[in-house]
């Protein structure tokens, strides 16, 4: 989808990466945008991201962070980790990203779990961060939430949510990304 510069995906959590979820991330952020990916681990997030009283991490904090740790060459950044983040007004997200703008974070602390609390299945984590990814880098180019359903860019509320969405923009989103990226024509 154009010449947009370099996505870089850094993995910023407490444990040890998946060097081969990562490596699915970045070949669905490469099909699906049309971007080069690049990838490091990164040895953070820096402390004063914790909130000791939540027991979880700002997320809009380590957005602040990422913004001003942006390489030359990346036109995005997409911090992944597997912190529990929340932002003041609700009890966790998922991910924050901002509108438009370079930054972009995906948590895959509740990814990883069951309706009912247990561990899911690898594959089905793997999805949820995929279409995670997506949406949160959907922000970046500038889309906001979606009312369909399936959209990726659909706002969801729990992994049942994000488990019923598709891994793709729905027609709508992807003609508004590519106008955002700086192409017209025919999804």
């Amino acid at each position: 989808m154009g010449e947009q510069g370099v996505i870089l995906l850094e993995w910023i959590g407490g444990h040890a990466e998946d060097t081969a979820l990562l490596a699915r991330v970045r070949k669905a952020i490469e099909t699906t945008f049309g971007v080069p990916t690049a990838s490091r681990t990164v040895n953070g997030p820096p402390e004063d991201t914790w909130d000791p009283r939540r027991g979880q991490r700002s997320s809009t904090k380590i957005l602040r962070w990422l913004l001003g740790r942006l390489p030359p060459g990346a036109a995005k950044v997409i911090g992944i980790t597997d912190a529990d983040l929340f932002i003041p007004v609700l009890t966790f997200v998922f991910g924050e990203a901002q509108v438009g703008g370079p930054a972009a974070v995906v948590s895959m602390a509740r990814l990883g779990l069951t309706y009912d609390g247990r561990a899911a299945p690898a594959e089905q984590v793997a999805a949820r961060v995929i279409k995670e990814c997506l949406h949160e880098l959907g922000h970046t180019f500038g889309l906001v939430h979606c009312s369909d359903p399936g959209c990726v860019m659909s706002r969801c509320n729990s992994v049942f949510e994000i488990d019923g969405k598709r891994a793709s923009f729905c027609r709508g989103c992807r003609q508004r990304l590519r106008i955002s990226m700086g192409e017209r024509g025919e999804p």
